[in-house]
């Protein structure tokens, strides 16, 4: 790879933590380089880990160094604090910042410490790019709002247009034929972590099966991997209050979750914060009522479309599930509602919303150079040789006479 484009425009290259596959922030990534390459950008991807499906698609984030210039321009998705950033912060490469949000630390205190630390230190890190960034553009209009607290003065909406292709496809047989039945199935998709409020979606799903629908189940479909304690909590609510057919999915594949949609009689999220929500939007997609509480960008992913509800009482939000599934005419209604507000998502034209985001970076005045610490490329490169002797020769790096609070610094 050359630092230089042979092209009159500037390289934009993207560079963010991890790449990973089937997720939001993955897909928005091999979308921009896909939307950047036909308008006759040169771009690449760096990042520090990728799926190994993915790898062959990107570059490993420190050979961003060499392709490096001033007149390139940087997208740099911004999820959480990483060494990743710590590179795109120092470099010379104009900037532009995509934010995916963070979820405030609070949500994981108790459940997963690492990640209460790595929440802090990413938001407490994100103020640090506000001189740095000649445009910050948040993937949803709460995010750009948020960026805008932050103090960022130049900002924008990058829209999160999904690619719902993985649900064309055929649906796991197996599944359908041990859901698809007489009975209501009410489904989450998400991630299984504290924020998501899966605690509140089972008391929702107890409540409506008490007092409504006695033979309906839940579908949860999810990972959790590194949240089996949380995990723990809920099978233990769900053994405390004696609640019948949950089903904990997991991470499925793109069958398995077509599946999961097609036997779904309605969506039910009590999540608290989301920074888009992409499932909604499948939701939408496989024309399925949807029924979410109205926190963060919900209301704004879900466009004035679903049914948003404000008071987490499970008889609240039970009497609301058995509205829209005993009354034909009002889901079909919703059903419709949905495909509006999913058409007016898939208008926006994303390719030329980005182009243009480049362009007005490209003719705006230059910032001036972000300082970095004298010594940051020397402790960069240390770092990199400790970070080699804990992953080659463990016994090696545990034997080495650090002072206290230096193991494992980061430059």
């Amino acid at each position: 790879m050359t630092a230089l484009s042979s092209s009159p425009r500037p390289a934009v290259h993207q560079v963010l933590a991890t790449l990973g596959y089937g997720d939001a922030i993955g897909n928005e990534a091999l979308g921009i380089c896909s939307a950047l390459r036909a308008a006759g950008y040169e771009s690449e991807i760096f990042v520090e880990t990728a799926d190994p499906r993915l790898e062959p698609r990107t570059h490993d984030y420190r050979d961003l160094i060499e392709a490096s210039h001033p007149d390139n321009i940087l997208i740099h998705h911004f999820s959480i604090g990483s060494r990743a950033s710590r590179i795109a912060y120092a470099l010379p490469d104009r900037m532009v910042l995509v934010y995916h949000n963070i979820t405030p630390p609070e949500y994981f205190v108790g459940v997963h410490e690492d990640l209460v630390r790595l929440c802090y230190s990413g938001r407490r890190e994100l103020r640090a790019y506000v001189p740095r960034c000649d445009l910050a553009l948040g993937d949803s209009e709460f995010n750009r709002q948020e960026l805008q607290q932050f103090g960022f003065p130049h900002t924008g909406v990058l829209p999160v247009v999904p690619n719902l292709a993985h649900l064309h496809v055929t649906p796991d047989r197996t599944l359908v034929s041990e859901f698809d039945d007489e009975r209501i199935n009410i489904l989450f998709v998400g991630r299984i972590i504290p924020s998501k409020r899966i605690e509140d979606v089972i008391r929702f799903y107890q409540a409506f099966r008490l007092k409504h629908q006695h033979n309906a189940r839940l579908l949860l479909v999810g990972a959790h991997g590194g949240f089996e304690s949380y995990l723990a909590t809920l099978h233990h609510l769900i053994a405390t209050l004696r609640v019948p057919d949950v089903h904990f999915m997991g991470h499925v594949s793109n069958a398995e979750l077509t599946a999961c949609y097609d036997v779904a009689d309605l969506f039910l999220s009590a999540s608290e914060h989301e920074g888009f929500c992409v499932p909604l939007i499948e939701a939408f997609h496989k024309r399925i009522p949807v029924v979410a509480y109205a926190s963060t960008a919900v209301p704004t992913t879900m466009d004035g479309a679903g049914v948003l509800y404000e008071t987490k009482d499970p008889r609240h939000v039970a009497a609301i599930m058995d509205t829209v599934l005993s009354n034909p005419a009002l889901e079909s209604e919703i059903v419709r509602g949905q495909d509006a507000a999913l058409d007016r998502l898939l208008a926006h034209d994303f390719e030329r919303v980005l182009c243009e985001a480049i362009d007005q970076v490209s003719r705006s005045a230059r910032l001036p150079r972000t300082e970095v610490r004298w010594d940051f490329w020397q402790r960069f490169a240390d770092w990199e040789r400790l970070e080699e002797l804990r992953l080659y020769r463990p016994s090696a790096y545990k034997a080495l006479p650090f002072a206290p609070g230096e193991r494992g610094e980061n430059p």
